[in-house]
C-alpha cells in the first residue's frame, strides 16, 4: 500500500494555500486530517500530483459566537467540537454528533471541514449540518461565497465546491426559541461510519405542538439529504408516539437507498425509519 509519487507543500497561511491551489486546480488535493485521503492514496484510488497540507494554518481552527451565529473554522477537530462548552450550551447537536465519529484518535486529528468537503455518503457531519441549516463559507482567490447546507452535498463524494475553492468556515444560527436536538446512528461495526444516521432539530409552541422540525439523514442515499415529507408530517402534532412513527415512516420518501454487502436497500430503509423515530423522540424530549 504505497501511494503514487506526489509533490508536497505545507502553506502557513490561507492566502498561500489558495495560491498553490489556483496554480494546480486539477492536480492538487487539500490535506486536512488525512483520514480519508491518505488511505485512498495508499490504495491508489486517489493519485493527486500535489498535496497541499493546510494542517498548519491555525487561523482555520476556532469555535466562536458572533452576531447570533456560531462560527466554526474548517480545521477545527471533531474533539474540539465534542468538548466545546459553548456548543454544549447553545448547539448541543454538534458535540453529540462529534462523539459518534470514529474513535478517540480519529476525533483528535480529523476535522469538520475535511469531512464535509470529502462528502462521504456515510459521514456523520452532513446530517447535522443539514438539520441545523448551516451555511458554508467557500473562499478562492476571486473572493468568498456562501453555500447552504442543502445545496452543498451534490452526490457521492461530491460537493458544490468548485476548483480553486477552499471550505473556510461553517456558520450556524443560534436558536432563538427553545429547541431540542438529537443524533441517532447505527455504527458500521468495522469502519464506524454511519450505516444510517439521523440528526433532528425541533421546537414546540406554547401548547406543546411541534412548531418547526429540521432533519438531516446520512448513510442512506448517495449523499446526505433533508426528508421534507417527514419534517412536514411533524408540524402541528403533539409529538406523541403515533405522530412520530408516522413521520419517521416517510424519512425515505422519494429516495433511492444504497445497497451494499452490509445492508440491502430494504434493510437500510428500515433502519432509517427506526433511527429517525429514535432521534425525533429524543429531540422532542429535550426541548427546553
Amino acid at each position: 500500500m504505497i501511494p503514487a509519487q506526489f509533490d508536497y507543500v505545507a502553506p502557513a497561511t490561507l492566502e498561500e494555500a489558495l495560491l498553490q491551489l489556483t496554480r494546480n486546480p486539477d492536480e492538487a488535493k487539500l490535506l486536512a486530517g488525512g483520514h480519508s485521503l491518505i488511505p485512498a492514496m495508499k490504495l491508489r484510488l486517489a493519485q493527486p500530483q500535489m498535496l497541499i497540507d493546510i494542517g498548519r494554518i491555525k487561523d482555520l481552527a476556532y469555535i466562536r459566537e458572533e452576531d447570533g451565529q456560531i462560527l466554526i473554522g474548517a480545521m477545527t477537530t471533531h474533539q474540539q467540537i465534542e468538548s466545546s462548552d459553548l456548543l454544549k450550551k447553545v448547539c448541543p447537536l454538534l458535540p453529540e454528533c462529534a462523539s459518534h465519529i470514529g474513535d478517540v484518535q480519529v476525533r483528535n486529528k480529523g476535522t469538520i471541514g475535511g469531512s464535509l468537503a470529502h462528502a462521504d455518503p456515510a459521514a456523520d457531519w452532513p446530517a447535522a449540518i443539514i438539520a441545523l441549516g448551516a451555511r458554508m463559507a467557500a473562499i478562492s482567490v476571486k473572493g468568498e461565497r456562501f453555500i447552504k447546507a442543502d445545496d452543498f452535498f451534490t452526490n457521492m463524494f461530491s460537493t458544490a465546491l468548485t476548483p480553486g475553492e477552499i471550505l473556510r468556515e461553517i456558520r450556524i444560527g443560534i436558536a432563538k426559541t427553545a429547541t431540542g436536538y438529537a443524533y441517532a446512528k447505527m455504527h458500521h461495526p468495522a469502519s464506524g461510519f454511519a450505516v444510517v444516521g439521523v440528526a433532528v432539530s425541533l421546537t414546540r409552541n406554547a401548547q406543546g405542538a411541534c412548531e418547526s422540525a429540521s432533519i438531516g439523514v446520512t448513510g442512506v442515499a448517495a449523499n446526505a439529504y433533508r426528508p421534507v415529507a417527514a419534517q412536514e408530517a411533524l408540524l402541528g402534532t403533539n409529538l406523541d408516539e403515533s405522530s412520530i412513527s408516522a413521520a419517521a415512516a416517510r424519512v425515505c420518501e422519494g429516495i433511492e437507498a444504497n445497497s451494499d454487502l452490509f445492508a440491502s436497500e430494504d434493510y437500510r430503509r428500515h433502519l432509517a425509519e427506526v433511527y429517525a423515530r429514535r432521534a425525533i423522540t429524543a429531540a422532542a424530549s429535550r426541548v427546553k
